[in-house]
């Protein structure tokens, strides 16, 4: 909390808060994130769409641009007779498109200006609730705004070669707003039940955390209850600076998964600005975090701390290319004001009080092509010599990462067939430290990829709306990952130690040591009964085999359910 009082009174000082409208952010999983994909590379040039690499989406940013270009796409001539927005009147929006951007502007319509014609219900609740088809109660007036929303999932399931049934249990609620256009909130909290799929329960006995949440407890038959609860406030300080500060999680990337900054694991404490100005987006998040642990009873766990930040620039009205740098930092319980600087180089700091911390730095870009296709990636530099990955010997501190991706939207012709293919490579030791502390991690879950280090990864996505409520969702991952044996470190255990390699300098290749094989495959239908109430049907295969062991482990199961303004669980691991 310490890092956070200081942010405040530092951000009072410098920038006090000003008449400028803020905004809150769109909640994880959210059905919008995928549509604003296809209007970005639908529209292909340089907006505000194109800093969507940093996720939560702020919701004024994408709705005032949403709203643009769907008034400017059906055309506008100045006196001369000249279209100014010819690029976006070409841009073709199907009947299913037409009915998510309806729905993004209901979702958010404290933001949207243009009519709300078909907003309102025809039928309010008790005459108080749901007077608007997307939230349960809402306020909107001129200096408060408020939308109050119960959260449920109730899902059920059977595994095969198990006894035990397969549920997942979620009631709670979210609530957002404004006061004065001066200060945004949002809240999220809900309270479940879950008993997962066996490999699930072997991660959370194995993380001592459930992965996404973090603290639980046992419940009855191999289950586990734990209560999700993130929130925050918003303001602005100038018209292009915005503040978070709260408790939640934050994405860094344009891919499926993430190499800088994943929204995988669980909630931490953060203070964020974001400075939007010109063709430049500049972000600062510096985060209080938990290092692995082993609780025994009521205690106070420690603390470590992180601060990361990521510069990205619409190079062209095509091209966004981003520069990222993280550092992770254990102090006893405080944290170094050193990193506080928004501007200079982390890795400048580090070594100036002694090179003790865990440095990494990035570069991503991505591309949109043809108003058909986008092309992503993200280098990831933990440590390396250029002379040692000349010599191909795989030095153990060559250590790095490397995405590379795209999607195709309606694909081969077929409107609304989306598809999307990611490879992710990542070296053994990255991430990892000397200072166990120090590692990229937090409460027991990696900050970015959940595979760690010392893996391939191929990720294949469909998504699929054939109408307007339907969503047909497919996904495979395959990986093979390198694990410790007795004596050897593979290094991809990121809380392991890196000077533990047993005298064993070179010959670490990616996912080398005893290899474990994964085959993860889901195919999912949801149909929108009414604004963000959803039914879902699923079945998941995975397919699990170790090197040296001539049998493979397989889990198939299937689920039914019900959710409420809320995101599906995932076990995509």
């Amino acid at each position: 909390m310490q890092i956070i009082k200081s942010l405040i009174k530092l951000f009072v000082f410098i920038c006090p808060v000003a008449g400028f409208a803020q905004s809150t952010y769109l909640n994880q999983g959210s059905k919008d994130y995928h549509f604003i994909d296809r209007l970005e590379i639908k529209q292909q040039t340089n907006t505000d769409l194109n800093f969507s690499t940093l996720k939560p989406y702020n919701r004024r940013y994408i709705i005032q641009e949403a709203g643009f270009l769907d008034s400017a796409r059906f055309g506008y001539t100045d006196s001369t007779g000249m279209d100014m927005y010819k690029e976006w009147t070409d841009l073709a929006l199907t009947p299913v498109d037409e009915y998510n951007m309806q729905s993004l502007f209901m979702n958010n319509s404290e933001w949207y200006k243009g009519p709300q014609e078909g907003f309102t219900s025809r039928k309010p609740v008790l005459k108080a609730f749901y007077k608007t088809k997307a939230n349960f109660y809402e306020v909107n007036t001129k200096d408060f705004f408020l939308a109050v929303n119960p959260v449920l999932q109730l899902s059920f399931g059977k595994e095969q070669d198990n006894d035990e049934a397969l549920y997942f249990n979620s009631r709670g609620v979210t609530v957002r707003g404004m006061i004065g256009k001066k200060i945004g909130f949002s809240a999220y909290m809900t309270e479940n039940q879950e008993r997962g799929p066996t490999y699930f329960k072997e991660m959370v006995g194995g993380l001592r955390a459930v992965p996404g949440v973090g603290f639980y407890k046992p419940f009855k038959t191999q289950g586990v209850d734990y209560f999700d609860a993130r929130g925050y406030i918003t303001f602005n300080a100038a018209k292009y600076i915005d503040f978070q500060l709260g408790y939640d999680k934050n994405f860094i990337g344009n891919g499926y998964r993430s190499l800088f900054l994943s929204d995988w694991g669980n909630s931490y404490l953060f203070a964020k600005i974001n400075t939007r100005i010109w063709k430049f987006n500049y972000q600062n998040i510096f985060m209080e975090l938990m290092p692995q642990f082993t609780k025994k009873g009521d205690s106070l766990l420690p603390r470590k701390y992180a601060a990361m930040h990521h510069l990205s620039m619409n190079v062209t009205k095509w091209l966004n290319i981003g520069l990222f740098e993280g550092v992770v930092f254990g102090r006893k319980d405080h944290f170094d004001f050193q990193y506080l600087n928004p501007i200079i180089f982390y890795r400048h700091i580090e070594g100036t009080v002694g090179s003790p911390d865990n440095a990494v730095a990035g570069l991503d870009f991505k591309a949109n092509v043809a108003h058909r296709l986008q092309f992503y990636g993200q280098v990831l530099l933990d440590e390396f010599k250029l002379d040692r990955i000349k010599a191909n010997d795989g030095w153990w501190a060559n250590k790095y990462g490397i995405q590379l991706g795209a999607k195709y939207i309606d694909a081969f012709g077929v409107k609304n067939l989306d598809l999307q293919g990611e490879v992710n490579r990542v070296r053994p030791f990255t991430y990892s430290h000397y200072d166990t502390i120090a590692n990229y991690t937090h409460y027991n879950q990696p900050l970015a990829h959940p595979l760690g280090a010392n893996f391939n990864e191929i990720i294949g996505i469909i998504n699929y709306q054939p109408g307007p409520k339907w969503y047909i969702h497919a996904r495979a991952l395959f990986y093979q990952k390198g694990l410790d044996s007795s004596g050897y470190n593979a290094g991809g255990n990121i809380f392991r130690n890196y000077t533990e390699r047993f005298n064993i300098d070179n010959g670490y290749d990616v996912a080398g040591g005893k290899k474990m094989t994964v085959l993860n495959a889901l195919l999912s239908l949801s149909y929108e009964f009414r604004q963000n109430l959803f039914f879902d049907a699923s079945i998941q295969q995975r397919n699990f085999k170790f090197e040296g062991s001539a049998a493979s482990t397989q889990s198939t199961f299937a689920t039914l359910g019900v959710r409420l303004n809320m995101f599906r669980r995932q076990y995509d691991y």
